[in-house]
């Protein structure tokens, strides 16, 4: 078990192996990330280590959040995020976490909201198969029968309808780390991760999911 980092969505790109075989990518701004509070299980009953992420103006922040986070003499931080170890003894408060933390070819799971796509229909929400798009049809795209009128009289709780499609947190498991630059804090991931430009991501060793406490 390990601390993951904070970062953000860069964008798509290929790079080109030894052999010359193109490689998909989705570069990351993996921090710098700073810790912000150190659990334990004499202090909370677990041990678990908090970051923060993306240095703000003061005047964002509630006066809660910055006391919280002069604690650790940490900048003002907008998001944070704790992440449950094995143990914390290799950390100290305001140690701050970089990209250098991951080496190429290992293997993290990545945490995001997915893309927000708005109110969709039935066909384009859960893949149902339209009606037929013949003359007088009159049932191209509609739902269908949704329950008995008599027998339960109601729409069961979860039925697939219509709604927001999108806008959801989703995590991509088992994604190598192709390359990496320590200096500016990239990090580059064989695949696509969610959401769009811009988006936080949480990056962790497979298998690890830190327990969310974003602001």
């Amino acid at each position: 078990m390990s601390v993951g980092i904070l970062g953000t969505k860069l964008g798509m790109t290929q790079i080109f192996d030894e052999e010359g075989k193109a490689i998909p990518v989705t570069v990351i701004q993996a921090g710098p990330c700073q810790v912000t509070q150190i659990k334990t299980k004499e202090t909370d009953g677990y041990e678990a280590i908090q970051i923060g992420y993306d240095q703000v103006k003061e005047k964002a922040l509630n006066k809660p959040l910055l006391g919280h986070l002069a604690k650790s003499e940490s900048p003002p931080l907008r998001h944070l995020r704790e992440y449950r170890i094995a143990s914390t003894g290799e950390y100290e408060l305001g140690q701050a976490i970089g990209a250098d933390r991951f080496n190429v070819g290992d293997v993290v799971d990545v945490v995001g909201d997915s893309i927000g796509r708005g109110f969709a229909g039935y066909q384009k929400r859960h893949n149902f198969k339209r009606g037929p798009m013949s003359h007088g049809s009159k049932n191209h795209r509609l739902p269908g029968s949704t329950g008995a009128g008599t027998t339960p009289g109601r729409v069961y709780p979860g039925k697939r309808m219509a709604g927001r499609l999108g806008g959801k947190r989703v995590t991509i498991r088992k994604l190598s780390v192709a390359w990496i630059d320590s200096d500016r804090n990239l990090i580059a991931l064989k695949g696509a991760v969610p959401g769009k430009t811009g988006n936080l991501l949480s990056i962790a060793p497979a298998n690890i999911v830190g327990n969310s406490n974003e602001q």
